[in-house]
This record gives C-alpha cells, sequence and structure tokens, in this order.
C-alpha cells in the first residue's frame, strides 16, 4: 500500500510548524532588537569608546534584517507560485491522468524550495555569527568597567531594592523556562501520538500523505479528535506560559533600566544588562529559523515523495485514480493553507523592512546631547513600546 512505502521519520513535524502563523513567532524578538539595542545606547552612549562598539553591532544587526527581508520576500514568492502554479498542474495531471507533467512541475518546484533551505541556511550562521559578536561585545563592555575602577562602593536603599526584585524575576524567569521546556516535550509525545493514529486509520492512511501538503485537516474519528483536542490544550498552556514569560521580561527590563540609571547617576558605567537581552533575542530568531528550515525540508522531502511514490509506478497509480477525489479535496485545502502562510511571510518581511530601514534612527542622535531629563523621557518612550510588543507579534 502506498502508505506503507512512506519512511514515518520523514514526517515528524513540530508543534511550532503546525500553522502557518509559526512564522510570526519571529516578530517579536526582530521588533525587541532595535529597542533593546536603543536601551544600551542610553545607557551606555555618554562612555565614547563604549558608543561606538553599540553603534558597530546596531548596524550590523539592521544589515541581517535586511538580508532576512529579501529571504521572507523569497518565501512568500514560492508560496504564492505552489499556489499559483504547482496546485494547478497537480490538479490537471490527475484529471487527466498525465503523471509526466506532475513529476516534471514537482521537481521544479523541489528546486524553488532547496534555493530557499540554502538561503536559510546561510542566514542561520548569520544570526549565530552576530549573537556571538553581540556576546564579544558585551564582555568587553565588562573589561572596560573593570578597567575604569567604576565600581560602586555602597549600595543605596534603592539600588538594593532594585537588586531583590532582580533576583526574584529572575527565578520566576527559570522557573518558566523549565515549565515551557516541559511543555513542549508533551507537545511533541502528543504530536506523535496524532500522527500515528492517523497513519493507522484505514479512511486516512491515504489522505495522510497527500495531507501534508496543508497544515490542517478536519478528521471525524473520535480518537483522533480526542488526542487533537489534548494537543490543543497544551499549546493553550504553552502560549500562557509563553505570556507569562513574556511580562517577566518587561517587568525585568523596567528593573534593569532603572538600575542603569541609578549608576548613570554616580557616573558609574551600567552592567550591559540590555545588550545580553539583544543576544537573547537574536538567538530567538536563530532558533526559529532553525524550524523554518526543517519546515521547507519537510516540504521538500513530501513533493519527492510524491513525486516518486505516488507519479511513478504503474500500481501507484492505479491507487491515484481510485482515490482521485480525496486527493483533489486535499490540495483544495492546501491552496488555502499556503495562501495564509504566504500572507504571513509578508507581514514578516514587513516588519523586517521596517526594522531594517528607520528603526535604528536613534543612531543618528548623539547620546551625550541628552540632559538628563531628555534621557529619562527616551527610555520611558522606549519601555512603553517595548510593552506594547506581544509574544505573537505586535
Amino acid at each position: 500500500m502506498m502508505a506503507d512505502c512512506i519512511d514515518d521519520s520523514q514526517f515528524a513535524i513540530s508543534e511550532s510548524t503546525w500553522s502557518p502563523e509559526f512564522i510570526q513567532e519571529l516578530l517579536p524578538s526582530a521588533e525587541r532588537t532595535a529597542l533593546l539595542y536603543n536601551l544600551s545606547f542610553l545607557c551606555l552612549g555618554g562612555f565614547p569608546k563604549l558608543e561606538r562598539m553599540i553603534r558597530d553591532q546596531a548596524i550590523e544587526t539592521q544589515m541581517l534584517f535586511g538580508t532576512s527581508e529579501a529571504v521572507l520576500l523569497k518565501c512568500a514568492g514560492t508560496s504564492s507560485n505552489l499556489v499559483t502554479s504547482l496546485f494547478p498542474i497537480l490538479i490537471k495531471a490527475v484529471e487527466r491522468n498525465r503523471p509526466k507533467l506532475a513529476v516534471v512541475y514537482l521537481e521544479k518546484a523541489r528546486t524553488w524550495i532547496k534555493d530557499i533551505i540554502r538561503a536559510v541556511d546561510d542566514m542561520v550562521t548569520r544570526y549565530d555569527q552576530q549573537t556571538k559578536s553581540v556576546g564579544n561585545c558585551t564582555s568587553d563592555v565588562f573589561k572596560e568597567q573593570k578597567e575604569t575602577g567604576d565600581k560602586l562602593n555602597e549600595h543605596t536603599v534603592e539600588m538594593k531594592a532594585l537588586e531583590d526584585a532582580l533576583v526574584k524575576l529572575e527565578l520566576e524567569l527559570n522557573k518558566n523556562v523549565k515549565d515551557m521546556e516541559e511543555i513542549e516535550k508533551r507537545i511533541e509525545k502528543s504530536t506523535q501520538e496524532l500522527l500515528y493514529l492517523i497513519r493507522n486509520n484505514r479512511n486516512y492512511r491515504y489522505s495522510f500523505l497527500w495531507g501534508l501538503f496543508s497544515f490542517n485537516r478536519h478528521y471525524n474519528d473520535a480518537a483522533i479528535l480526542a488526542k487533537q483536542a489534548e494537543l490543543n490544550s497544551l499549546v493553550s498552556e504553552k502560549n500562557s506560559l509563553r505570556n507569562q514569560g513574556w511580562n517577566i521580561k518587561i517587568k525585568r527590563t523596567d528593573f534593569q533600566l532603572q538600575m542603569a540609571n541609578s549608576k548613570l547617576q554616580q557616573s558609574v558605567i551600567p552592567n550591559p544588562v540590555h545588550l545580553k537581552e539583544v543576544q537573547r533575542c537574536l538567538d530567538q530568531i536563530r532558533q526559529i529559523l532553525v524550524d523554518f528550515k526543517k519546515f521547507w525540508e519537510k516540504v521538500s522531502v513530501t513533493l519527492g515523495t510524491l513525486k516518486d511514490k505516488t507519479f511513478v509506478g504503474e500500481e501507484l497509480i492505479e491507487d491515484l485514480k481510485r482515490m482521485k477525489k480525496e486527493f483533489l479535496d486535499s490540495i483544495d485545502d492546501a491552496k488555502k493553507d499556503w495562501k495564509r502562510f504566504g500572507v504571513c511571510c509578508q507581514r514578516a518581511q514587513g516588519i523586517f523592512s521596517i526594522q531594517s530601514r528607520t528603526a535604528y534612527k536613534f543612531l543618528e542622535i548623539n547620546p551625550s546631547s541628552f540632559s538628563e531629563a531628555e534621557r529619562i523621557k527616551q527610555y520611558e518612550s522606549v519601555m512603553e513600546k517595548l510593552k506594547k510588543i506581544n509574544p505573537q507579534g505586535s
């Protein structure tokens, strides 16, 4: 049977790629990055050597976002090509029993996708390099802090309260991270159990392969529906934890800002906490791009399997004829999902476009020129923007 010929391990689908909107997880990290650079600039820009270091890192990240924009545009274009070129050809090939036509276009589509995989892989490497570069910059700030001997000899009551609050928030955040890791494992287990049920249900054994074109399929089997409900509950729990972690990070940034301001008032170089957060944001983007690459690799494998196991070989072609309606319905579902995915890619591309063109305007201003009142006003303005960002993208 066709479904029995498939290597199940090829089609392990992570929860992050269960919906077309997963690409939007890139957005909050991209938006936070420029704002955190801005805070670093405000806190450390009064020290010329540190100002240059931050400026260099911010410009490199700005250029990286410009390249990311181009990759996302390519993804949007490929999604459009699948909808406007590949799917109509597949429909025609099935309706007219012309498998050779399908084979040619499936291979063409795989070529488009291989180009994306190479481009995303390059972006993953560049984000990794930039994350390390920001880490080196952070270390240099600590070194400069030590060499200048600018240390507080005594803690004010306010400083001690801020430090205690930050310690408490770090404990909360660590627990949140562990809870997120645990829920991810449960989601992965539930996802694999769902796929197992689908593969072993004779009503869906054929549509399983074709349904991989589509992000979501509708089932009426009780066990499958129950497992889907369980998975949806876990995803909801994960979203709640993610929101909780996001709020903790906002509070932490606020306290860190107050701490930096207290040190600046005493002409002391603050700790580069916001640069550390920049590192985390860049690494989050890198991790999502790794998932993005896996997603496209899965699509490439699916196209190859369709070509090799569905449109090649007499027995399988006969199966295809018999399951014609199911296949055509699956393509119709897939067209809707890929349109949504293309819109998500375009939206993400638009955000990266804004980030690469306008979000770094603060670099044009000399932070040393701000009075204390102006700097505090700038702090408050940036913090308001940070608070408006949410885990799903603002």
